[in-house]
């Protein structure tokens, strides 16, 4: 199927939930904080899906000034079936709409892992900078369920409490079933949805309660044509 002829629509995570747990080499979307969903579809079949979210951890401070103005691609997947450019397709409609309805959002951060044999190829595509690489980890392994946990998946609260899987995780662990694996680091990629001047103008109209009347603002080397090129971000220290 031709990447023109996908239709990419935002919606909510139940649209998307089982697709992601059968198609995405994770199997699972448990843990990871939902901010916005995206469906694919192709002739009303759903061929696709995308999840952003903020970052598990306080890594939001190596990008921003706020957790709020970064958000993670924590999940994409499409069916093999999709030509390999349907990838940045995807990715840049949900940057354009992220753009235009979560304002205080700047800058978009994705991981791409080596393991899985990734190494950030459509992020390249859709202008994304490879920034750094994201030091070795502690995950657990569990043969019953043929799935990889990263550390951080047995310490998950919500209000204050462990989750049901992550209790069944830990009781795992406890019980001996979980073996503990080496996570190799991962590929970091970062986009700026606006430059430094965009932002201070969206900035300002936010303090002020007040939506953005213009958000592809002009300078004079653009010679009156939108500044749309992400903006360079200096290589992260992990």
């Amino acid at each position: 199927m031709k990447a023109r002829e996908l239709t990419i629509r935002q919606c909510g995570v139940k649209r998307v939930r089982k697709f992601i747990e059968d198609h995405h080499y994770s199997k699972s979307i448990n843990g990871v904080k939902i901010s916005c969903c995206f469906e694919v579809i192709h002739n009303g079949e759903l061929v696709g899906a995308v999840l952003f979210g903020q970052l598990s951890t306080t890594a939001w401070k190596k990008f921003g000034s706020s957790e709020e103005e970064v958000l993670e691609l924590r999940r994409l997947v499409l069916l093999d079936e999709c030509e390999r450019n349907s990838e940045s397709r995807v990715i840049g409609h949900c940057l354009r709409w992220i753009k235009t309805n979560m304002l205080a959002v700047k800058v978009i951060v994705s991981y791409a892992d080596p393991m899985y044999g990734h190494d950030g190829t459509i992020y390249k595509a859709s202008n994304f900078n490879m920034v750094g690489m994201t030091p070795d980890d502690k995950g657990y392994y569990d043969p019953a369920a043929n799935k990889t946990y990263h550390s951080r998946a047995l310490r998950t609260k919500y209000k204050g409490e462990y989750k049901p899987f992550v209790k069944k995780l830990r009781q795992k662990l406890e019980d001996g079933l979980l073996e503990t694996v080496v996570l190799k680091g991962k590929y970091c990629y970062v986009y700026r949805l606006r430059n430094e001047r965009q932002d201070r103008y969206v900035t300002k109209q936010l303090e002020k309660n007040l939506p953005p009347k213009q958000l592809n603002l002009f300078n004079q080397k653009s010679r009156g044509k939108p500044i749309t090129e992400p903006q360079p971000i200096d290589t992260i220290a992990f």
